[in-house]
């Protein structure tokens, strides 16, 4: 199983390599528009649509996309795009914390089918908008994710005592939690201070005082995306939300902890840009 997990991840990285920095603008678009597909499928799945309906469901993602992408490209305000990401900031921050408190279990269709559009619509977009201004800046937040989820697994199986959400993900632990945000905090030091891209550098000062908070922040999002994934896994019954990555499941259990920060990343974004 590592061994399948570690050969996966190194093959993603290359692909996600190539794509983010030597494809042309159109090839990172289909890669984003596959990649939503391909989540579609996998929510419909743990929606438990039947196979006629997630088909549906999969070309009715692919309708809004392109909806989407229609209006914001005739919207030189980006009021379009940054409705789409306020929205998912309002998701992640006002409504998936109490709906993991209270663990509700919900089994209406139609709730679970826009559920997975606030999802994976933000996630896509912000894909797009974040390597606007170069490939550095999307990576550098996606490393910010997986630096996090490392740390997290690393320190909970070293120190892990106190169960962070047994009833949602028994392998988590407040343990580990610690450990993620102190190497996030490492590692938005080090950008701070040693990094000398423009583009990187417009970002963090532009942030000041608040660049190390705001990584962290982002950092306790990626824990609540993990934990909500998680969660509508376990309602589902199933352990991964599909088999189309060895050793790691789907894609959605790779881009988790990304559905609640880059959308966060890239309304701020916009919202600074004005």
């Amino acid at each position: 199983m590592l061994r399948a997990r570690v050969l996966t991840a190194t093959i993603l990285l290359v692909f996600l390599a190539a794509v983010l920095f030597w494809a042309p603008g159109e090839g990172w678009r289909w890669t984003v528009l596959a990649l939503c597909l391909l989540s579609a499928w996998e929510w419909a799945g743990l929606a438990r649509m039947h196979k006629g309906g997630a088909v549906l469901y999969v070309a009715f993602t692919a309708l809004l996309i392109g909806g989407v992408a229609w209006a914001a490209g005739h919207d030189e305000s980006a009021r379009w795009l940054k409705s789409l990401f306020l929205l998912s900031v309002v998701f992640w921050v006002g409504v998936v914390p109490f709906w993991l408190a209270r663990g509700w279990r919900v089994t209406h269709p139609a709730l679970l089918a826009m559920t997975g559009w606030v999802v994976i619509l933000p996630t896509g977009f912000s894909l797009l908008v974040l390597r606007l201004p170069g490939p550095w800046v999307l990576l550098m937040f996606m490393a910010l994710v997986w630096f996090s989820d490392t740390a997290a697994y690393f320190a909970g199986r070293r120190w892990g005592r106190h169960k962070l959400a047994p009833s949602i993900s028994p392998g988590k632990t407040w343990e580990g939690v610690v450990g993620a945000l102190f190497v996030v905090a490492c590692y938005a030091l080090v950008l701070r201070d040693q990094v000398r891209l423009p583009v990187l550098r417009g970002i963090i000062e532009s942030e000041g005082a608040l660049w190390v908070p705001l990584m962290l922040g982002l950092a306790v999002l990626g824990v609540e995306g993990d934990l909500f994934e998680s969660w509508v896994k376990r309602c589902a019954g199933v352990k991964d939300s599909g088999k189309l990555l060895p050793g790691h499941g789907g894609i959605l259990d790779r881009i988790d902890a990304l559905t609640s920060t880059l959308p966060v990343v890239a309304w701020l974004m916009l919202e600074n840009s004005r």
